[in-house]
């Protein structure tokens, strides 16, 4: 049962990155960011970037790994938000 947890944890992960591609999508098709809230996507990376130190630190390897996608999924929005915002 443990490894069923752990595995559905792990997969909660990637489903969780798997939500930040269709911004990313749209902000490429539209190139305008102008409904994207910046503080938003910061405030989730930051929550993101905490959580990768947080699961080395406990030597969580799935938090660390999991949080890490997200962190470049969602990093990949923010960084697209900043270049159309200021094109």
């Amino acid at each position: 049962m443990k490894e069923i947890v752990t595995f559905l944890f792990g997969l909660g992960f990637v489903f969780n990155a798997s939500l930040f591609v269709p911004q990313a999508i749209r902000i490429l098709k539209t190139q305008s960011a102008r409904n994207i809230s910046l503080i938003t996507f910061a405030g989730f990376n930051f929550i993101q970037f905490n959580s990768i130190f947080y699961g080395y630190y406990q030597n969580d390897w799935i938090l660390m790994y999991g949080n890490l996608i997200s962190f470049i999924a969602c990093g990949a929005v923010t960084l697209l938000a900043i270049y159309y915002r200021n094109k």
